[in-house]
């Protein structure tokens, strides 16, 4: 049963959010909320710091207009194509006018203001996120979007092919939406104009395609539709690095730099360059990939003293792609377990003042003691550390 209106959405009994409705006229429905806030609220996953967009029937001049004489801050962020960021206390909301794409090159459009919802509606991309709501909560739904969303069903609007052709990101986004919430099922229609496009696509930005693909990584569940964007060509990924992405999700793992590590191996350089990726994760799956390696060898000390709490991450990773038993696994995490927390009792410092001079040879000594703490469990202290030198 598709409700009329959304019930006890907290973002709409916001007094910002009131005041700016009104201001835009929100009452007599000529502005209404739009897109991601209104489908995740009709689905109760409504995410606590979640965008606000609006749309309206006010071309931005007048919505700028109003929102300054009511004292409410105006940042003119998308101005070429309608789009106007009105802020107010601790509130942002994106207000974009009604339009229409009068061209486009499946990057850029160029639009045309108007006043018909239909035909707003029908310029976006998946069928729930054509979905509006006024001031009360009360649903606008021109193109039966509430429907697929209470289904959890990615369904491109119109044409499949069409709305790719209008932005070849949408395909990303398509694989994307089917994860974080279509349960991984993938519309027919959809996927089969997905996959048509592949080859297609090389006008896209790598950053845009990035930003797609770091969302994916930090969702719940993405194996069984990485698989499928492997299977029609859109990315290239080993099937073992798959199958040991699908043996991850199944361990309860989400991290997106393990699934980076993951799905790289040692290549994650070259895919930070094809996705513009950022060197945190990037840097952040190779401590893990090391921190892995360590446990796989059984050096489990060695990865706590070298990536601290980020070794359980390399134990997901070492466990998913070794295929490992669930007693290896859990003999493992309770070693992590017990290891504590500890530091290197010994410095440089130390050994120079124990006699030894700046250079290799107190390099390779500080070396050897650190390799005896960890392997003592980080239990050997600074004079029995010390004490191993005269032998």
């Amino acid at each position: 049963m598709i409700p009329k209106k959304l019930e006890n959405a907290p973002w709409l009994a916001k007094p910002e959010v009131q005041a700016i409705f009104s201001v835009l006229d929100g009452a007599s429905g000529t502005t209404r909320a739009v897109g991601g806030i209104v489908r995740d609220t009709l689905m109760g996953r409504l995410a606590p710091e979640a965008d606000i967009d609006m749309a309206t029937e006010l071309l931005p001049v007048t919505v700028m207009q109003r929102a300054k004489m009511a004292g409410i801050a105006v940042y003119p962020t998308g101005i070429d194509h309608g789009t106007v960021t009105l802020r107010l206390n601790d509130v942002s909301i994106e207000v974009t006018t009604l339009r229409k794409d009068v061209t486009t090159d499946g990057r850029h459009a160029e639009v045309a203001f108007g006043t018909d919802w239909a035909v707003d509606a029908s310029r976006r991309d998946f069928t729930f996120n054509a979905l509006y709501c006024g001031p009360d909560g009360t649903l606008f739904d021109p193109l039966g979007g509430a429907g697929d969303a209470l289904n959890s069903r990615v369904r491109f609007i119109g044409d499949p092919a069409r709305r790719i052709a209008e932005d070849g990101l949408r395909v990303y986004r398509f694989f994307r939406f089917s994860a974080s919430h279509g349960d991984e099922k993938l519309d027919p229609a959809g996927l089969a104009a997905c996959q048509a496009a592949v080859g297609k696509l090389d006008h896209i930005s790598a950053e845009r395609v990035g930003q797609e693909v770091v969302r994916m990584l930090g969702l719940p569940r993405i194996a069984l539709t990485v698989a499928v964007m492997v299977e029609i060509g859109l990315i290239a990924i080993e099937r073992d690095a798959v199958k040991a992405l699908l043996r991850y999700e199944m361990l309860g793992g989400r991290h997106a730099a393990t699934r980076l590590a993951l799905i790289a191996g040692d290549d994650g350089r070259a895919l930070q360059e094809r996705w513009r990726l950022s060197n945190a994760l990037v840097d952040a799956a190779k401590a893990i990939e090391d921190a892995a390696r360590f446990i796989a060898q059984d050096k489990t000390a060695w990865a706590v003293h070298r990536h601290k709490e980020i070794s359980v991450e390399g134990l997901a990773l070492a466990a998913a792609r070794g295929h490992w038993s669930r007693d290896r696994l859990a003999e493992t995490a309770r070693e992590i377990a017990r290891l504590p927390e500890a530091h290197f009792p010994v410095s440089g410092r130390d050994l120079i003042d124990y006699g030894y001079r700046a250079g290799p040879e107190l390099g390779a000594a500080l070396a050897r003691l650190e390799a005896l703490w960890v392997e003592s469990g980080f239990t050997l202290t600074q004079a029995q550390l010390l004490a191993r030198l005269a032998h």
